[in-house]
């Protein structure tokens, strides 16, 4: 068992997203609104 633990990966994998993905959440991001009142907070999706 401690040689299937102990050996080190010869292929390094990057991985690497979709640019659907990224275009997403840069979206999301810039719709999603936060309004405080009082001492709660709101979060508002503006589509």
């Amino acid at each position: 068992m401690a040689k299937i633990y102990s050996k080190k990966n010869l292929v390094t994998t990057t991985m690497k997203p979709k640019k659907e993905v990224i275009s997403f959440l840069l979206n999301y991001s810039k719709a999603l609104h936060m309004i405080k009142v009082a001492d709660k907070s709101f979060e508002i999706i503006a589509n």
